[in-house]
Protein backbone atom coordinates (compact mmCIF):
# COMPACT_ATOMS: atom_id res chain seq x y z
CA UNK A 1 0.00 0.00 0.00
CA UNK A 2 1.50 3.37 -0.49
CA UNK A 3 0.03 6.64 0.48
CA UNK A 4 0.95 10.14 -0.47
CA UNK A 5 0.69 12.60 2.27
CA UNK A 6 0.60 16.44 2.28
CA UNK A 7 2.68 18.01 5.13
CA UNK A 8 2.98 21.78 5.53
CA UNK A 9 5.00 22.67 2.97
CA UNK A 10 6.74 19.10 2.18
CA UNK A 11 5.39 16.07 1.45
CA UNK A 12 5.80 12.03 1.67
CA UNK A 13 5.58 9.18 0.71
CA UNK A 14 4.63 6.15 2.91
CA UNK A 15 4.80 2.46 1.64
CA UNK A 16 3.24 -0.27 3.72
CA UNK A 17 3.57 -3.96 3.57
CA UNK A 18 0.63 -5.94 5.58
CA UNK A 19 1.74 -6.64 9.17
CA UNK A 20 4.27 -3.89 9.17
CA UNK A 21 6.06 -3.36 12.78
CA UNK A 22 8.85 -1.16 12.45
CA UNK A 23 8.25 2.21 10.53
CA UNK A 24 10.97 3.91 8.45
CA UNK A 25 11.98 7.28 7.53
CA UNK A 26 13.75 7.82 4.39
CA UNK A 27 16.07 10.93 3.69
CA UNK A 28 17.35 10.98 -0.22
CA UNK A 29 20.87 12.84 -0.64
CA UNK A 30 21.55 15.37 -2.64
CA UNK A 31 23.76 17.51 -1.10
CA UNK A 32 20.89 19.42 0.68
CA UNK A 33 20.26 21.14 -2.36
CA UNK A 34 19.13 18.61 -4.92
CA UNK A 35 16.98 15.31 -4.90
CA UNK A 36 13.95 13.90 -4.44
CA UNK A 37 12.02 12.30 -2.06
CA UNK A 38 11.06 9.32 -4.61
CA UNK A 39 14.60 8.21 -5.70
CA UNK A 40 16.38 5.32 -3.56
CA UNK A 41 20.13 5.39 -3.14
CA UNK A 42 22.08 4.71 -6.42
CA UNK A 43 21.61 1.44 -8.43
CA UNK A 44 17.89 1.57 -6.73
CA UNK A 45 17.13 4.52 -7.56
CA UNK A 46 13.67 3.37 -9.26
CA UNK A 47 13.00 0.60 -7.11
CA UNK A 48 14.30 1.16 -3.71
CA UNK A 49 10.81 1.61 -2.12
CA UNK A 50 9.04 -0.89 -3.13
CA UNK A 51 11.97 -3.37 -2.78
CA UNK A 52 12.36 -2.52 1.12
CA UNK A 53 8.87 -2.60 2.01
CA UNK A 54 8.92 -6.34 0.46
CA UNK A 55 11.51 -6.72 3.03
CA UNK A 56 8.73 -5.81 5.65
CA UNK A 57 9.33 -2.53 6.92
CA UNK A 58 6.95 0.31 6.40
CA UNK A 59 8.81 2.88 4.50
CA UNK A 60 8.37 6.99 4.38
CA UNK A 61 9.99 9.14 1.13
CA UNK A 62 9.71 12.25 2.73
CA UNK A 63 10.45 15.52 1.14
CA UNK A 64 12.76 18.64 3.27
CA UNK A 65 13.52 22.06 2.38
CA UNK A 66 16.37 22.45 0.12
CA UNK A 67 19.11 24.91 1.15
CA UNK A 68 18.30 27.30 -1.31
CA UNK A 69 15.00 27.35 0.17
CA UNK A 70 16.29 27.82 4.00
CA UNK A 71 18.99 26.92 6.19
CA UNK A 72 19.77 24.85 8.72
CA UNK A 73 17.72 24.02 11.09
CA UNK A 74 14.93 23.94 8.37
CA UNK A 75 15.89 20.76 6.89
CA UNK A 76 15.63 19.10 10.48
CA UNK A 77 12.43 21.08 11.28
CA UNK A 78 11.01 19.20 8.10
CA UNK A 79 12.15 15.74 9.35
CA UNK A 80 10.76 16.14 12.75
CA UNK A 81 8.12 17.19 11.60
CA UNK A 82 7.07 14.09 9.55
CA UNK A 83 8.50 11.68 12.73
CA UNK A 84 5.83 13.25 14.38
CA UNK A 85 3.18 13.20 11.95
CA UNK A 86 3.44 9.47 11.46
CA UNK A 87 4.18 8.83 15.40
CA UNK A 88 0.35 9.93 15.44
CA UNK A 89 -1.09 8.44 12.57
CA UNK A 90 0.84 4.80 12.41
CA UNK A 91 -2.25 3.38 13.45
CA UNK A 92 -4.75 4.83 10.74
CA UNK A 93 -1.83 3.60 8.05
CA UNK A 94 -1.88 -0.28 9.94
CA UNK A 95 1.65 0.10 11.25
CA UNK A 96 1.71 -2.00 14.19
CA UNK A 97 4.71 -1.64 17.65
CA UNK A 98 5.63 1.33 18.18
CA UNK A 99 9.30 0.43 16.35
CA UNK A 100 10.53 3.71 14.41
CA UNK A 101 13.73 4.33 12.92
CA UNK A 102 15.79 6.29 10.19
CA UNK A 103 17.61 5.95 7.57
CA UNK A 104 19.51 8.16 5.12
CA UNK A 105 22.43 8.70 2.24
CA UNK A 106 24.78 11.53 1.87
CA UNK A 107 23.00 14.84 3.17
CA UNK A 108 20.12 12.67 4.17
CA UNK A 109 22.19 10.41 6.30
CA UNK A 110 23.21 13.67 7.78
CA UNK A 111 19.62 14.33 8.44
CA UNK A 112 18.87 10.87 9.70
CA UNK A 113 21.68 11.11 12.68
CA UNK A 114 20.12 14.40 13.54
CA UNK A 115 16.86 12.87 13.99
CA UNK A 116 17.90 9.96 15.64
CA UNK A 117 19.95 11.94 18.14
CA UNK A 118 17.01 13.83 19.14
CA UNK A 119 15.73 12.60 22.04
CA UNK A 120 12.54 14.21 21.51
CA UNK A 121 11.73 12.28 18.49
CA UNK A 122 12.04 8.60 19.96
CA UNK A 123 13.95 7.02 16.72
CA UNK A 124 15.04 3.81 17.96
CA UNK A 125 18.08 2.86 15.36
CA UNK A 126 19.25 4.85 12.21
CA UNK A 127 21.12 3.52 9.11
CA UNK A 128 23.68 6.28 7.84
CA UNK A 129 24.72 6.05 4.30
CA UNK A 130 28.05 7.89 3.34
CA UNK A 131 26.92 10.81 5.59
CA UNK A 132 28.66 13.92 6.56
CA UNK A 133 28.67 14.39 10.67
CA UNK A 134 31.39 16.76 11.34
CA UNK A 135 31.30 20.09 9.38
CA UNK A 136 34.67 21.24 11.16
CA UNK A 137 36.51 18.23 10.10
CA UNK A 138 35.29 17.84 6.35
CA UNK A 139 37.38 19.45 4.83
CA UNK A 140 40.90 18.12 6.03
CA UNK A 141 39.30 14.43 5.99
CA UNK A 142 38.81 15.36 2.14
CA UNK A 143 42.17 16.63 1.62
CA UNK A 144 43.51 13.70 3.82
CA UNK A 145 41.81 11.29 1.49
CA UNK A 146 43.41 12.92 -1.98
CA UNK A 147 40.24 15.56 -2.41
CA UNK A 148 39.83 19.07 -2.28
CA UNK A 149 38.55 20.65 0.37
CA UNK A 150 35.80 23.45 0.85
CA UNK A 151 35.08 25.49 3.41
CA UNK A 152 33.14 28.54 1.64
CA UNK A 153 30.09 29.74 1.94
CA UNK A 154 29.60 28.27 -1.33
CA UNK A 155 30.35 24.86 -0.38
CA UNK A 156 27.66 22.58 0.25
CA UNK A 157 27.55 22.90 3.99
CA UNK A 158 28.19 26.48 3.66
CA UNK A 159 24.85 27.04 1.41
CA UNK A 160 23.27 24.92 4.36
CA UNK A 161 23.97 27.18 7.30
CA UNK A 162 24.16 30.33 4.94
CA UNK A 163 27.55 31.57 5.89
CA UNK A 164 31.50 29.63 5.53
CA UNK A 165 32.35 27.25 8.09
CA UNK A 166 35.31 29.70 9.81
CA UNK A 167 32.58 32.71 9.85
CA UNK A 168 30.12 30.61 11.81
CA UNK A 169 31.54 27.56 13.48
CA UNK A 170 28.40 28.19 16.50
CA UNK A 171 26.54 26.96 12.99
CA UNK A 172 28.94 24.13 11.93
CA UNK A 173 29.01 22.96 15.15
CA UNK A 174 24.73 23.04 15.32
CA UNK A 175 24.62 21.34 12.28
CA UNK A 176 26.61 18.70 12.71
CA UNK A 177 25.77 15.26 14.48
CA UNK A 178 29.01 14.77 16.09
CA UNK A 179 27.94 17.47 18.46
CA UNK A 180 24.36 15.88 18.90
CA UNK A 181 25.87 12.47 20.75
CA UNK A 182 24.49 11.82 24.17
CA UNK A 183 24.66 9.23 26.51
CA UNK A 184 22.95 5.86 25.10
CA UNK A 185 21.92 6.61 21.92
CA UNK A 186 20.07 4.40 19.62
CA UNK A 187 22.39 2.11 18.05
CA UNK A 188 23.83 3.07 14.39
CA UNK A 189 24.71 1.30 10.98
CA UNK A 190 27.25 3.22 8.63
CA UNK A 191 28.12 2.08 5.08
CA UNK A 192 30.45 4.22 3.36
CA UNK A 193 33.10 3.67 0.38
CA UNK A 194 36.42 3.53 0.71
CA UNK A 195 37.07 5.41 -2.26
CA UNK A 196 34.77 8.05 -1.42
CA UNK A 197 36.32 12.25 -2.29
CA UNK A 198 33.40 13.93 -1.78
CA UNK A 199 32.41 12.61 1.97
CA UNK A 200 35.50 10.72 3.18
CA UNK A 201 34.96 7.36 5.96
CA UNK A 202 36.45 9.04 8.69
CA UNK A 203 33.57 11.13 8.93
CA UNK A 204 31.50 7.74 9.53
CA UNK A 205 34.09 7.07 11.37
CA UNK A 206 34.10 10.22 13.78
CA UNK A 207 30.37 10.18 14.44
CA UNK A 208 30.61 6.13 15.55
CA UNK A 209 33.86 6.96 17.33
CA UNK A 210 31.82 9.83 19.56
CA UNK A 211 28.95 7.12 19.78
CA UNK A 212 31.01 4.43 21.55
CA UNK A 213 32.26 6.83 23.89
CA UNK A 214 28.72 7.43 25.05
CA UNK A 215 28.21 3.90 25.37
CA UNK A 216 25.82 3.45 21.77
CA UNK A 217 26.52 0.91 18.93
CA UNK A 218 27.94 2.01 16.45
CA UNK A 219 29.14 0.08 13.43
CA UNK A 220 31.16 1.27 10.32
CA UNK A 221 31.30 -1.03 7.12
CA UNK A 222 33.46 0.08 4.62
CA UNK A 223 32.95 -0.92 0.96
CA UNK A 224 36.26 -1.63 -1.08
CA UNK A 225 36.69 0.85 -3.64
CA UNK A 226 33.24 2.59 -3.50
CA UNK A 227 33.26 6.19 -4.03
CA UNK A 228 30.24 8.66 -2.92
CA UNK A 229 26.97 7.31 -4.02
CA UNK A 230 28.17 3.70 -4.20
CA UNK A 231 27.93 4.40 -8.31
CA UNK A 232 30.62 1.19 -8.53
CA UNK A 233 27.41 -0.80 -7.36
CA UNK A 234 25.22 -3.07 -9.60
CA UNK A 235 21.77 -3.86 -8.68
CA UNK A 236 23.31 -7.41 -6.38
CA UNK A 237 25.28 -5.07 -4.77
CA UNK A 238 23.05 -2.81 -3.95
CA UNK A 239 20.14 -4.93 -2.83
CA UNK A 240 22.91 -6.87 -0.55
CA UNK A 241 23.21 -3.49 1.24
CA UNK A 242 19.88 -3.06 1.22
CA UNK A 243 19.22 -6.22 3.03
CA UNK A 244 21.68 -5.45 5.57
CA UNK A 245 20.35 -2.17 6.62
CA UNK A 246 16.98 -4.05 6.85
CA UNK A 247 17.80 -6.22 9.11
CA UNK A 248 19.80 -3.76 11.45
CA UNK A 249 16.99 -1.38 11.37
CA UNK A 250 14.33 -4.60 12.05
CA UNK A 251 16.29 -5.23 15.15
Amino acid sequence: MKIHQGLNQNTLDLYVPDGATTLCVYLHGGGWRLGDRSQGPGAAKEWFFETVAGLGIAIAGVSYRKSFEAVYPAQSEDVAAALRFLAGTRTAYQIGGDRTVTWGVSAGGHLAALAALDPSLNVDAAVCWYPPTDFDALAKDIEEAGGTGDRSADSREGQLIGAAIDERPDLAAAASPVQHVHAGPPPFLFLHGTADLAVPPRQSERLAAALQAAGGEATVELIPGATHMFPELDDEATMTLIRRSVAFLRG
